[in-house]
C-alpha cells in the first residue's frame, strides 16, 4: 500500500529538519521539539493537523521575535527534507505572521517559500482578512518570473480549494479572481495552466453562466488557453451543459444511436467489478463525447450520480464503434460503497441514451 502523505512527517524527517535548524540556530532544542510535536496525540492526527502541530512546535523553540525566526527558516528551508515537507514553512507564516506590522515580512516569506512546496493554504487567511490588499498582491504574483509564484496567484484564490479554507466571498462573487486568471490564461507553464483551469472549475460550481461566458470568449484563440477552458469546464461538461458542449462541438446527440447495451452481472459483490458493453453508430459525421453515470447508493439509502468519461471521438457517417468497460466496486479512500439497487446509464453528448439496474451486495 502506498505511504500516506501525512506519514512523510515522521520521527526521521522531523529530526533531520530539527538538526538543520539547530545547525543554524544553536539554542534550538531538537529533543524537546520532537517530544512536543510527536506526543501521544500524533498518531491520530491527519495531514493538516500534523502540519499545524509542527508549526506550533517551531514557534515554541524558535526565537519569539517573528523576524528573527523567519531569518532562521530562510537559511534552512533549502536543506530540510524535500517535497511536500516545504508546506511547513508557509504554515508557520500563517500561524505567526498575520499581524499588521509583519505584513511585508510575511508576504515576502510566502513568495520565498512557495517554490519549495506551496503557500496555497497559507495565503487564504490573508485574503479573508485583507481581501483587496491581498488580491492586489496576488495579481502582482501572477506576473512573477517564477512559475511556482505565478501558480500561487491562482491556486491560492480558488474559491473551493481541496483541504483549504473556503473563500466564501469568492463563492458569492468571484469577479476579484478574474484579472488573475486573465493574466495567466496563456501562461507557458502547464503547472500554472492546470491551476487556472481548476480555479475556473471551482467557479463553475457556483456561477456556471459566468464560466460559460468566459469559455466562449477565450476558446479558439490560443492552444494553451483552449486546454484551460476544456479542463476548467469539466464539471459543466459532466453536468451536460448544452452551451459548453456546443463550444467543443458536442452539440448533436440525435445523430448517434446506442445499440447492444449489455450489463453483467446483474448482482455485483462488493470488491468486484461490473462489466458493460455497447455499440455507438453515427448517422452522419459527428463529434461524440461518451460518458457513463453510476447512481450510487449512499449511507442514508439515497442515491447520488457520478459521471465517468469514456472517450471523445469523431465518427464518420454510418461508422460503428464497439466498447467494453469494467467498473470496480472496491472501496477506496475517496469512495465507500453501500449495498442496494444501483443504476448505470450511458450518456452521449450530454444526453442519456440508456440505463440498466443492478444490485450491489456485501459478502
Amino acid at each position: 500500500m502506498a505511504e500516506l502523505l501525512k506519514d512523510m512527517f515522521n520521527h526521521k524527517s522531523l529530526r533531520e529538519a530539527a538538526q538543520v535548524i539547530q545547525s543554524v540556530y544553536e539554542p534550538f532544542q531538537t529533543e524537546a521539539f520532537l517530544e512536543t510535536v510527536m506526543d501521544k496525540t500524533w498518531q491520530d492526527l491527519e495531514l493538516k493537523a500534523r502540519v499545524r502541530k509542527i508549526s506550533q512546535g517551531l514557534g515554541k523553540y524558535l526565537p519569539e521575535d517573528y523576524e528573527e525566526a523567519l531569518s532562521i527558516l530562510n537559511q534552512v528551508i533549502a536543506d530540510c527534507p524535500s517535497g511536500f515537507f516545504g508546506i511547513i514553512f508557509p504554515d508557520f507564516v500563517e500561524v505567526y505572521g498575520q499581524n499588521e506590522k509583519d505584513w511585508d515580512l510575511s508576504i515576502a516569506a510566502l513568495e520565498r517559500y512557495t517554490p519549495y512546496s506551496s503557500a496555497e493554504f497559507a495565503v487564504r487567511p490573508f485574503i479573508i482578512q485583507h481581501e483587496e490588499r491581498m488580491m492586489a498582491q496576488m495579481y502582482t504574483w501572477s506576473r512573477h518570473e517564477n512559475e511556482h509564484v505565478r501558480r500561487l496567484a491562482s491556486e491560492g484564490c480558488r474559491p473551493q480549494l481541496p483541504w483549504g479554507q473556503a473563500l466564501n466571498s469568492f463563492k458569492e462573487d468571484p469577479t476579484p479572481i478574474l484579472p488573475i486568471l486573465e493574466q495567466l490564461k496563456t501562461d507557458p507553464s502547464p503547472y500554472v495552466r492546470k491551476s487556472v483551469a481548476n480555479n475556473l472549475n471551482d467557479i463553475s460550481k457556483t456561477h456556471p453562466n459566468l464560466v460559460v461566458r468566459i469559455a466562449k470568449d477565450w476558446y479558439g484563440k490560443n492552444e494553451y488557453t483552449d486546454w484551460i477552458v476544456k479542463h476548467g469546464c469539466r464539471t459543466l461538461l459532466k453536468n451536460g451543459n448544452r452551451e459548453v458542449l456546443s463550444i467543443f462541438g458536442y452539440h448533436d446527440a440525435d445523430s448517434i444511436k446506442v445499440k447492444e447495451f449489455i450489463v453483467e452481472p446483474a448482482v455485483v459483490m462488493l470488491g468486484e467489478s461490473l462489466t458493460f458493453s455497447f455499440m455507438v453508430q453515427a448517422e452522419k459525421e459527428t463529434k461524440v463525447r461518451l460518458e457513463y453515470g453510476i447512481d450510487y447508493v449512499k449511507a442514508n439509502g439515497k442515491r447520488n450520480r457520478k459521471i465517468f468519461q469514456i472517450s471523445e471521438i469523431t465518427l464518420n457517417e454510418n461508422e460503428e464503434k464497439y466498447y467494453t468497460k469494467k467498473h470496480s466496486f472496491a472501496d477506496m479512500t475517496t469512495r465507500k460503497h453501500y449495498p442496494g439497487l444501483h443504476t448505470i446509464s450511458l450518456i452521449v453528448n450530454g444526453v442519456e441514451k440508456g440505463s440498466q439496474d443492478f444490485k450491489l451486495t456485501c459478502p
